[in-house]
């Protein structure tokens, strides 16, 4: 299973946009889209579901007209996900989001804006895609790619021109 990941997309009429190419393709090429959060425009949901299933979460710039969860967890080919926008300080970050997702082995998370691809000793993959859109100090604009089957988990960082 082909899993884009995205995030901290900021669009709408005050923010930036659009959505970068390569990742439009990305994800009409996945079986399913994650957003953690910071969607800002609804319109962007319908364009992403227009591609494949989208699950997303309610980022700290987003309304409540969204109505999206705070969090939520999901499985994709047996596998567990956690996904929550603000994981809080990067001091004891790990500790806090797997406290918060137990029994999960992927968990996405975004508002710092830098890409994170890390898998603790334990197993549990800490997935933050960063923005395609709007970097700020991350070294260049990100999504993140996950292939999920067979109780594998395979991820990487993409890098967007």
């Amino acid at each position: 299973m082909r899993v884009v990941v995205t995030g901290d997309t900021h669009l709408g009429p005050r923010r930036r946009g659009p959505l970068p190419p390569a990742l439009l393709l990305a994800c009409a090429a996945a079986d399913q889209i994650v957003h953690a959060g910071d969607v800002t425009d609804p319109g962007l949901l319908v364009e992403l579901a227009a591609l494949a299933p989208v699950s997303a979460v309610r980022g700290n710039c987003d309304g409540l007209e969204l109505g999206l969860p705070d969090q939520r967890e999901l499985e994709l080919a047996g596998i567990q996900i956690g996904i929550v926008h603000e994981p809080g300080p990067e001091h004891g970050r790990a500790e806090r989001l797997r406290a918060r997702f137990p029994g999960c082995r992927v968990i996405v998370f975004g508002h710092t804006h830098w890409p994170i691809c890390e898998e603790s000793d334990d197993g549990v993959l800490l997935l933050n895609p960063g923005s395609p859109t709007d970097r700020r100090r991350a070294p260049w604009p990100s999504y993140a790619s996950l292939e999920l089957g067979d109780g594998r988990v395979d991820a990487r960082i993409v890098r967007l021109p």
